[in-house]
């Protein structure tokens, strides 16, 4: 743990509530764009000029998760609802594997109204897009404080979890929007390239780009590359204890390809932009797992990244860390290394694997705002102060930052 207290009330500042956006602009790259350079200087632009502030021949990583309809809404002969959140498969099965099983499944959900549903199997019929006539049964198998176990079946048993959902269940949308999701969301809530289900919230760092932003990128030699964070919905969750060190940071699932490790390993000396708090909790957690190999940590448990693992010495070069979670690939024969994260970065966080950072603006008194608070410095709270001044739009359907490193000269 790092051995001086936080004071989460020094990250805390005041958001309107209409500041709050509760829909994303059209198209995506007309939100608005803070740039907030190495020297302090705070100005603003349109996010699809994005590509004039940020350096030739750099690399670009993105999450490419993709956000499930976790949100299902079932109604009892009573009339009574009760709406079950999906957070994730029950048990230590991945997610990605859990949402292509068939029926029955496991999963670990929070229950709107739960105190309504005593006993008995829940019912949900649905229509799939292929026009099958589909039901889905939930049935409670357990309970731990807030988290509900469920298991769920449904016929036509064939169909795999993540189609029942797509089918059955509705885009969650995060706690602070408050209306329904509508059919724009379906589009507006993912990413242009979100290719692997398993969120439950939206990597919204990513929600401004569009392909012609991509292109201009690419015509700067400004190569992308992938990583899959599933985003839990613990990302919402405020820092209530005034010391932030005793915040319980919540879990998440993380997948790396060799691919981006090798190419992440050949050009580190080139800019790194990483775009959204969840590109850089997976890249320094990749860190982390070459670091926990290097100290014989074994590997089924140097896998599972931990609250404090970056603050525990001793720290071998990035480059070293890379190549041994190279050579754990290696010798288990896998193209990719897989694991969890409770990775929490605060202030004195040492950043070894970014560079200039694209995110949102963050909720008063989050973990996110540690993380930007960290990378930026003590200027974050002017730059914050600087989009309020300036009608910018916050949150998960808010506008667009773009932070350089303090110390950050071009290469």
């Amino acid at each position: 743990m790092i051995d001086h207290s936080i004071n989460i009330a020094n990250y805390d500042y005041q958001l309107p509530e209409e500041r709050i956006a509760l829909f994303p602009v059209e198209p995506r790259d007309a939100s608005k764009l803070l740039v907030a350079r190495p020297n302090g200087l705070i100005t603003d632009d349109i996010f699809r000029n994005i590509h004039t502030y940020l350096p030739e021949n750099s690399l670009l990583i993105f999450n490419e998760t993709r956000v499930v309809h976790a949100r299902l809404l079932f109604q009892k002969i009573t009339g009574a609802k009760i709406e079950i959140f999906c957070l994730g498969p029950a048990g230590d099965r991945e997610i990605n594997q859990a949402l292509s099983s068939p029926s029955p499944v496991k999963w670990k959900t929070l229950v709107g109204g739960a105190k309504r549903w005593k006993e008995g199997r829940l019912t949900l019929n649905f229509d799939t897009r292929e026009g099958y006539r589909g039901v889905l049964y939930a049935t409670k198998k357990g309970r731990q404080e807030e988290i509900f176990e469920v298991e769920f079946e449904w016929h036509p048993a064939r169909l795999s979890f993540a189609e029942v959902l797509e089918a059955a269940g509705q885009i969650p949308l995060p706690p602070y929007i408050h209306r329904e999701a509508t059919s724009e969301d379906e589009d507006r809530y993912q990413t242009v390239y979100a290719r692997v289900n398993g969120s439950v919230a939206a990597p919204t760092a990513g929600l401004h780009f569009t392909n012609e932003v991509l292109d201009a990128l690419e015509k700067k030699n400004i190569v992308r590359q992938r990583v899959i964070l599933h985003v839990g919905a613990g990302t919402f969750r405020p820092v209530d204890a005034d010391d932030a060190r005793t915040h319980q940071m919540h879990e998440e699932e993380y997948v790396v390809e060799r691919e981006t490790i090798e190419f992440f390993l050949n050009h580190f000396n080139h800019t790194k932009i990483l775009v959204g708090t969840t590109t850089v909790r997976t890249m320094e957690s990749l860190y982390l797992v070459g670091k926990n190999l290097l100290n014989g940590v074994a590997p089924t448990q140097a896998v599972h990244v931990g609250q404090w693992d970056a603050y525990k010495g001793p720290f071998p070069e990035p480059t070293q860390a890379l190549e041994a979670v190279l050579h754990y690939l290696d010798s288990h024969n896998i193209e990719r290394i897989k694991g969890t994260t409770r990775l929490m970065i605060v202030p004195g966080f040492p950043f070894r694997f970014v560079d200039i950072l694209i995110t949102n603006f963050h909720q008063p008194r989050s973990t996110l705002l540690l993380l930007v608070a960290a990378f930026y410095g003590p200027d974050w709270l002017k730059a914050y102060h600087y989009a309020l001044d300036n009608n910018f739009r916050f949150l998960s359907y808010g506008d667009a930052c773009l932070f350089f490193r303090k110390n950050y000269s071009n290469k």
